[in-house]
C-alpha cells in the first residue's frame, strides 16, 4: 500500500497531498530557509512532482508558496518536484527522517549535527 501524506496551511484555505515515498528528506539552514520559516532551519521532504496535489489559493515569492489568507509556508513547487514543509504535514510525527543538513555553516552553535547523515558546508550541489 503506498503511503499517504496531507497538509494544509494553519486555516484550511490550501490543502495539498503527496503519495508515495519521498525521493529525499532534508534539514537547511540557510538563511533563506531561516527567514521564510521564522526558526534556525527548515525541515523538508522532496517528492516527484507527479505525486503531488493541491488545492486552494496561495502566491509564490522566489519560488516558495505560501497562503495568501494566513501566510502558512507549504511548498516549492519545481517542473519535476514538489519539496513540501514537514511542518505543514497534518499528522505529526510524520516518520520522515532527513538523510542530509544544508547550509551547515549557518547552523547555530548550539544545535549539534544530525547523526550519520550528510553534511553539506551549503547547497548539497555546489558543497
Amino acid at each position: 500500500m503506498e503511503r499517504q501524506f496531507s497538509g494544509g496551511c494553519s486555516c484550511g484555505a490550501v490543502r495539498f497531498e503527496v503519495r508515495g515515498e519521498p525521493l529525499r528528506t532534508g534539514l537547511c539552514h540557510c538563511t533563506t530557509c531561516r527567514k521564510e520559516t521564522g526558526s534556525v532551519h527548515n525541515v523538508f521532504a522532496v517528492w516527484p512532482r507527479s505525486q503531488f496535489t493541491a488545492s486552494g489559493e496561495w502566491r509564490e515569492w522566489e519560488g516558495r508558496s505560501f497562503c495568501t489568507v494566513c501566510g502558512s509556508s507549504l511548498f516549492a513547487l519545481r517542473d519535476d518536484e514538489a519539496e513540501v514543509k514537514l511542518g505543514s504535514l497534518d499528522d505529526a510525527p510524520t516518520g520522515l527522517t532527513p538523510n542530509y543538513e544544508l547550509w551547515i555553516k549557518r547552523r547555530e552553535h548550539w544545535l549539534r549535527p544530525l547523526a550519520g547523515i550528510a553534511q553539506y558546508t551549503e547547497d548539497r550541489i555546489r558543497s
